[in-house]
């Protein structure tokens, strides 16, 4: 994320002042981030209305996430072919169709495979933004990255706010906000993102797959795997338990999106000048591994789970943030398949968290699924104390050429 290095390249140019290219394209990363908490307060809801299960439930982010992941492994190929104007509006207009096909549905495995295709879209479309905002943002990357920054903490924050106030009237109502808000998205992007003929240099298709071959982005991958399970616990299990409707849902999640920015802007970049990457991921990682046998221990306390989601907003800000950060280290691959390839795995721990969590909870009860998490978050710790003479380069100041390759290893942040 932010870093000395990259924002005194901004120093002189206002990050305001942009051509409205930039405007439509971070306008449609807001829209795009929102999507990934505006189901959370209405989980509850959906399971009532469709007669659905938790674990059916649940799978509503397991559909998404899975195919986001999967989808990673070839977007840099498309958009390296067809150009990054292309892929926005295609990602784009996928998520305005399922996300209007969700809003009508009549049954809760529907909605699951219809948000498998909003997640083809939002692969397609995150894949391509950042990079589209650093060719045309004033001020170099490093503005550029602090604008889209803005973007991410601000959908994260506000999808859960607006998927609560919408949910409030019908769960159906959250989904036609997005297709509302992402149709004007795409009718901003394809009037207003116009340059110069834009020079393309294709990817191969197997890159990303021998990307993961590289010992220290495989360890980062399948730490982030680890920790994937204990964030989308965190998020997805938790409205269950809350016992809250769709807005109580929604404020305490916008709280978690709040903190969960403010951190990975402001406070990771502060600890990374102090101590190096590995130092901060194996001191943060068990913090959230304590944070998760807490929210365990008080479950049944709304208040008390309610500080503890906050708190896991502060910390789960600062690891998205030094995992970018060292992912950026670890190879001397072009960033977007590193990128590639990391989200790829990162996301089936997303993807696997959900389901598991609320079997675990029909199963035993509503402490399992945060122990569960917590235990994951350990094993994520324990892979890198293991793989770190691997990793010790990471630990290295950021050079300007991978301050200027960050854009698509972004994406991960977004999860």
């Amino acid at each position: 994320m932010t870093t000395p290095a990259r924002t005194s390249g901004s120093s002189s140019t206002s990050v305001w002042k942009q051509p409205a290219q930039v405007w439509a394209v971070a306008f449609a990363c807001v829209v795009a981030f929102m999507g990934i908490g505006l189901v959370d307060p209405i989980l509850p809801a959906i399971a009532e209305s469709l007669e659905a299960s938790p674990v059916e439930t649940e799978l509503l982010f397991t559909s998404y996430l899975l195919v986001t992941g999967l989808a990673m492994l070839v977007t840099s190929w498309i958009s390296s072919r067809i150009g990054a104007k292309a892929t926005l509006l295609i990602g784009l207009a996928l998520v305005v169709v399922f996300s209007l096909l969700c809003a009508v549905s009549g049954s809760v495995d529907a909605v699951i495979g219809f948000r498998a295709g909003w997640g083809l879209g939002n692969a397609l479309f995150i894949s391509t933004a950042l990079a589209t905002i650093v060719g045309a943002a004033s001020g170099g990357s490093g503005t550029a990255i602090i604008l889209y920054e803005a973007a991410l903490g601000l959908g994260i924050a506000v999808g859960p706010l607006l998927g609560g106030i919408l949910g409030e009237q019908s769960w159906r109502g959250p989904f036609f906000g997005v297709v509302a808000l992402m149709a004007i998205a795409f009718v901003a992007v394809l009037i207003l993102l116009r340059g110069p003929r834009e020079q393309r240099h294709p990817v191969p298709f197997s890159a990303p797959f021998a990307a993961l071959r590289r010992p220290a982005l495989a360890i980062l991958a399948v730490a982030a795997l680890f920790y994937n399970i204990g964030f989308f616990v965190l998020l997805a299990f938790s409205p269950f338990p809350l016992g809250f409707g769709a807005l109580g849902i929604g404020f305490t999640f916008f709280g978690w999106g709040v903190a969960l920015a403010v951190t990975s802007v402001w406070v990771a970049p502060v600890l990374m000048r102090r101590m190096p990457r590995t130092r901060v991921i194996l001191i943060v990682l068990p913090l959230l591994a304590v944070d998760l046998v807490i929210a365990g221990l008080v479950v049944k306390s709304a208040g008390a789970l309610v500080a503890c989601i906050v708190v896991g907003g502060l910390l789960l800000g600062i690891m998205n943030t030094v995992l970018t950060e060292a992912v950026m280290e670890a190879t001397d691959l072009p960033r977007s398949v590193a990128s590639s390839a990391y989200s790829a795995v990162r996301f089936l721990g997303g993807a696997m968290a959900p389901p598991i969590a609320a079997l675990l909870w029909h199963a035993f009860n509503a402490t399992v699924p945060y122990l569960f998490a917590a235990v994951s978050v350990l094993l994520a710790a324990v892979t890198v104390l293991l793989g770190r003479r691997v990793l010790a380069h990471i630990d290295d100041e950021p050079d300007d050429a991978a301050t200027d390759d960050a854009a698509a290893v972004l994406i991960g942040d977004a999860a």
